[in-house]
């Protein structure tokens, strides 16, 4: 193989990726479905070659799971799954949030403020696109601090999982409340330069399983709840 052909194929699979991730969000490709690899090749004129290679990445994302001889089937994002995740993600938040300690600044929490104070004005005015940035920008404060790319990927992947799974269009504003008051108590602690009670906090409450447990169940799994829904289509997020 010449060069030049391997990265043709490595950019034919990152276009299948970014379209499978695309499919899933939207709704297109639902969890428990088996994919017909046919028509997606088909669909987007490509061998099953840079098919297979984003499926495989897509797997080792738990994405989707890959059956010899059977399919590839979407996963479901079970209670389990998500208690799993917000154990890593607790975890690994409040890991960065020691490691980029000896670099925030006072500014650095202004930025913080600034982005929960969107993110109010967003949920005040049922503005889902606000909100969802505003959220990813105050947490991208101290994580965007991080040399440590493999744990960055790994927090993106995983919140891309509860997320964008497919992205819920309901709305459960009292977690939005929380949300946003969990984020105020975090910006005191990180002004007082509290990290160890702030890595504290972000383990143990803000992405804590058993704290945020009541909402999750509402969010993820109930089939009858009064939900306030906006024209465009809201989600919970930590």
């Amino acid at each position: 193989m010449t060069c030049e052909s391997h990265f043709t194929l490595k950019s034919l699979k990152e276009q299948v990726y970014d379209y499978l991730r695309v499919q899933m969000n939207e709704g297109r490709l639902r969890p428990g479905a088996f994919l017909n690899l046919n028509d997606i090749s088909r669909e987007l004129g490509m061998s099953r070659t840079p098919l297979r290679d984003a499926l495989f990445q897509l797997e080792s994302e738990g994405f989707v799971t890959i059956f010899p001889r059977r399919g590839v089937v979407v996963n479901s994002l079970t209670l389990e799954k998500i208690r799993n995740i917000y154990e890593i993600l607790g975890a690994l938040e409040s890991a960065a949030l020691l490691l980029v300690a000896v670099r925030f600044r006072d500014g650095d929490a202004d930025m913080m403020e600034k982005y929960n104070q969107q993110m109010r004005k967003a949920l005040d005015h049922n503005n889902f696109s606000v909100f969802y940035e505003a959220n990813l920008r105050f947490h991208n404060v101290y994580l965007d601090m991080l040399d440590n790319a493999e744990m960055l990927h790994a927090i993106k992947i995983r919140k891309e999982r509860l997320y964008d799974f497919p992205r819920n269009k309901t709305f459960v504003k009292e977690w939005e409340v929380h949300s946003l008051d969990e984020h105020a108590a975090m910006i005191k602690l990180l002004r007082d330069h509290d990290f160890n009670g702030a890595a504290d906090y972000v383990r143990d409450v803000h992405w804590s399983f058993s704290v945020q447990e009541r909402f999750i169940r509402r969010y993820y799994f109930a089939k009858h709840v009064e939900l306030d829904i906006s024209e465009e289509g809201n989600v919970s997020f930590e």
